[in-house]
């Protein structure tokens, strides 16, 4: 797969399917777009996602939609939203950049999919103007869970209230995080149960703020594990956003590394306790929820294979 940033930095010289959008989560949704840009997809056909950065926190940061897309696509344009592109007329946006820079043969949208200055342009226009530019256009209806539309917004709330198992189903993949383990207190060390402090990138939206069952990689190997995700309100001021884990079983120096914490199950919000000693005893409850959870959960595929890497 070419990854670029920038639809200017574009070099493909065949016909292209192209599908346009935020693509922030690459939920269900999202998945649907991917597959029919892939049905179109031949020697004299490359298929291209642009996905537009709004500069806003993301379910899903640039680097790990590029690793779920990675073989998928022939190209993957990450678009800062720049004036540039706020101001363009609709037409022109079909004319200069779908048709004279991407090369579209064909477009693949939403039903909900505007553009151009103003948002006056929409998938009627794109239509109108297919004939004139010489392309096709597809316009995929919304993927539902139940009765709702599945929507970015959607798996935001569920995030938000700590509902990772609703977010992993609008998802199609359980939720994520992928980090730096950074220096903290070492205070878990003291109590007996040394814990690993993944710092997320900037625009990386931790879920509800407190403790949940999860599954760490490290080094390559997962391991189960707990972890609190929030701001450690007992032992700092800081208010620094980390998700710090303990991984049953792990023995080893992760400082500086990355590694990757997927979220199974919410159990509490973090709460600010009294002191050290009654944070000590939450920990400890903590500790053996995370035990009984997986306990429960033999026979559970690779985290690997649920997580789309």
């Amino acid at each position: 797969m070419n990854y670029i940033t920038g639809i200017e930095s574009y070099t493909g010289k065949k016909r292209t399917a192209v599908t346009l959008g935020k693509f922030d989560g690459l939920h269900r949704g999202h998945q649907k777009l991917v597959e029919k840009i892939r049905e179109y997809a031949s020697k004299e056909c490359e298929t291209v996602l642009c996905a537009f950065d709004m500069g806003r926190e993301s379910i899903m940061t640039n680097r790990e939609r590029r690793a779920h897309l990675e073989g998928r696509i022939d190209w993957l344009i990450d678009c800062p939203f720049t004036k540039e592109f706020r101001v363009m007329e609709a037409e022109d946006f079909i004319r200069n950049i779908l048709c004279k820079t991407l090369r579209c043969a064909h477009v693949v949208v939403g039903k909900d999919f505007v553009f151009g200055h103003g948002k006056r342009g929409n998938v009627e226009m794109l239509r109108r103007f297919s004939k004139k530019y010489g392309y096709t256009v597809d316009v995929l209806e919304k993927e539902r869970y139940g009765d709702m539309v599945i929507s970015s917004t959607y798996i935001r709330d569920a995030l938000a209230q700590g509902n990772v198992k609703l977010a992993e189903e609008l998802l199609g993949y359980p939720y994520a995080l992928t980090g730096i383990v950074r220096h903290g207190q070492q205070l878990g060390r003291t109590l007996g149960f040394p814990t690993m402090n993944i710092e997320p990138e900037e625009y990386k939206i931790l879920p509800r703020y407190g403790v949940y069952a999860c599954r760490v990689r490290v080094g390559g190997k997962w391991y189960n594990g707990v972890g609190n995700a929030g701001v450690k309100p007992t032992v700092t001021d800081e208010r620094r956003r980390l998700f710090e884990v303990y991984a049953y079983g792990y023995e080893g120096d992760v400082y500086g590394q990355e590694v990757t914490a997927v979220f199974c199950d919410f159990e509490r919000p973090e709460v600010k306790f009294g002191s050290v000693g009654e944070l000590k005893d939450q920990v400890m409850k903590d500790m053996k929820y995370g035990i009984d959870f997986f306990a429960g959960k033999s026979g559970e595929k690779d985290a690997d294979s649920n997580t789309g890497r």
